[in-house]
């Protein structure tokens, strides 16, 4: 039996549940690709799983990770798209598999596309999970359009930072709020107008720039007081997206009042998204922001630098030097 190293979770909780591990290596089966990591990052929803949010879907001992750009070592039978030293690039499936923090991984064929020939693995692990989720929430649930106005929350964050630079290359106009410190990055970026929440409140904000007509789209990175107080900078008719659980029963009655079209997202993984992105990355419309890079052996000191808050765009791990 080959074995690799990997990142194994241990026990629900604080970071110290992780361990390096020597585990199995896998081995492709028909329609699946064995893939050499190089490179991953990581997503708020590895910290929350982490700690136990989502004890009732993953059982321990775990592989956490959902961001891989690696090259592929072995193919599995009927294979057809791939074959031995392809770079690609893929989000694993939330749940129900191992993930990412490890030298090897195997997928379905159909998660997985070519990586963009223009990013380095590091760079490349940016952009599955966090991408992709901007794309299912502005493209396909959003329908945002060209000449719209969107507003997206936390705009230097990991979703944030590739929702304003979708949504520019769509021809929105876009608003974001973040601090007054990340304002450069957000306009650097693409954002049109920069909200800082610590000093400003972006409802009477957005009321006085756009007279009272409110934006056609919102996307929520936030959740809590932010989903609910959201809908009263939506036009009537307009969409509001949002990638945040409701912890606590709340009210959207005025969503409701203004026949707003609500979507509650948790993206899906597939190969056309991501050769979609692919294609706007080649042609430079998409870039990562990297807040920090760390060998993929340091997991732990990663989750505390995601959970802690203030990243500017993504935390990466390097599995293999390019």
């Amino acid at each position: 039996m080959q074995l690799m190293k990997a990142a194994v979770l241990t026990a629900f909780g604080g970071v110290n549940g992780f361990e390096i591990q020597e585990v199995p290596k896998p081995k492709p089966k028909p329609h699946q690709v064995l893939v050499r990591v190089h490179a991953t990052s990581l997503n708020p929803v590895d910290y929350q799983t982490r700690r136990g949010d989502y004890q009732n879907l993953v059982k321990l001992p775990a592989i956490l990770g959902v961001d891989i750009s690696g090259v592929i070592e072995a193919v599995g039978e009927s294979v057809t798209t791939f074959k031995v030293g392809d770079e690609v690039y893929y989000s694993p499936q939330l749940f129900g598999e191992s993930g990412s923090y490890a030298e090897y991984h195997v997928a379905d064929e159909q998660l997985v596309a070519h990586k963009p020939v223009n990013l380095s693995h590091l760079e490349a692990a940016c952009f599955p999970l966090a991408a992709g989720t901007a794309w299912d929430c502005l493209v396909t649930r959003g329908q945002l359009q060209v000449g719209e106005s969107v507003l997206i929350h936390a705009g230097a964050g990991g979703v944030g930072s590739f929702a304003i630079q979708l949504a520019k290359a769509i021809g929105a106009y876009v608003f974001t709020t973040c601090s007054f410190n990340n304002h450069d990055l957000v306009k650097q970026l693409g954002a049109d107008y920069a909200i800082d929440y610590k000093s400003e409140d972006y409802v009477e904000v957005i009321q006085r720039v756009t007279n009272d007509k409110g934006v056609d789209l919102l996307l929520d990175t936030i959740g809590g007081e932010t989903i609910q107080r959201s809908p009263q900078v939506v036009r009537p008719y307009g969409r509001l997206v949002s990638i945040v659980d409701i912890a606590t029963p709340q009210s959207l009655l005025e969503a409701w009042a203004k026949n707003l079209t609500v979507h509650f997202v948790i993206t899906s993984q597939y190969r056309a998204k991501l050769d979609s992105l692919r294609h706007l990355i080649e042609r430079n419309q998409l870039h990562p922001v990297i807040d920090s890079v760390m060998p993929w052996t340091q997991v732990a000191q990663a989750h505390q630098r995601l959970e802690q808050g203030g990243t500017k765009g993504k935390v990466v791990l390097q599995v293999v030097e390019d």
